[in-house]
């Protein structure tokens, strides 16, 4: 198995590609929910993924519902500054899905409506709105690798 990163209607190409390569090296496989903001075929995207893009386990979904629908018993996290939890305060199971929003709106009030008790925040000072999308992802991802042991990663 592995950890399930999931990035409803990402907008911008270069933060789908860090992300993307993220994911190769770590084995989590990535899932994208259209509309997507520029075309796989986007050259800052590949530029951003680079060698590691066939790498990449990416599936695509037309709604998020549809992404949900594939995933009855899945235990979804979703990312936001407006949660009150940290990321931190959850025990992290191998098979994971760690939700992340569009870069200028995140997640929908529906989404954080339905997933409100697994809602997640990465702690930030006051003055920045709030992290780059791949960093947040990592940050997120690698402390639920690290909760794991690491499996399969030297």
């Amino acid at each position: 198995m592995s950890f399930h990163i999931c990035l409803v209607e990402p907008e911008i190409p270069n933060n789908t590609g860090n992300i993307a390569r993220t994911c190769a090296v770590t084995g989590a496989v990535l899932h994208l929910i259209r509309p997507l903001g520029f075309s796989t075929d986007d050259k800052y995207l590949r530029r951003a993924g680079m060698d590691y893009w066939n790498h990449v386990d990416v599936r695509y979904y037309d709604s998020f519902t549809e992404f949900t629908d594939a995933f009855p018993d899945g235990r979804f996290f979703c990312a936001t500054t407006k949660a009150k939890k940290s990321y931190a305060d959850f025990s992290y199971e191998d098979g994971d899905i760690f939700v992340f929003g569009k870069e200028s709106k995140g997640l929908s009030p529906e989404i954080l409506e339905r997933f409100q008790e697994t809602t997640i925040r990465i702690p930030m000072g006051p003055t920045v709105r709030s992290l780059n999308l791949g960093n947040a992802t990592s940050i997120i991802l690698y402390e639920a690798l690290r909760q794991v042991d690491f499996p399969q990663l030297t």
